[in-house]
This record gives structure tokens, C-alpha cells and sequence, in this order.
């Protein structure tokens, strides 16, 4: 059985959204993406990975195949 995975607070539909398309861009490894986030929305380093580790946890669910 599979656990859900709880959205944190901080999630906005737009880091997803922001994540999905560096994803789709392929101009990075995705285990920079925190880095991105930080400089994109001017969040701290723990909100910034709160944020990746949310978005890389739940991918598989938001876009099956």
C-alpha cells in the first residue's frame, strides 16, 4: 500500500509548476533544483529543499504514465 506523501505548508502550485518545467528544460540535474528555488522565489535553504523534496516525492503521482 502506498503512503501519501503530506503537502508541507510552504508548497505553492507554483513551485511545482516551476520544478516541472527546469525538469522539462533539461538544463540542470534536478539535485541542484533547491539552488534554483532559493534565487526563483527568495525562500531560505530548508524551504528550498522542503519544497524540491515535496515536488521529487510526489512526481510519480502527479504525472503517471
Amino acid at each position: 500500500m502506498k503512503t501519501k506523501v503530506k503537502r508541507p505548508y510552504v508548497i505553492r502550485p507554483k513551485h511545482l509548476r516551476f520544478l516541472d518545467e527546469l525538469r522539462n528544460s533539461g538544463i540542470i540535474n534536478m539535485y541542484e533544483a533547491p539552488s534554483y528555488l532559493q534565487d526563483e522565489f527568495d525562500v531560505d535553504k530548508k524551504t528550498a529543499f522542503i519544497i524540491w523534496k515535496y515536488w521529487k516525492d510526489t512526481f510519480a503521482e502527479r504525472h503517471p504514465i
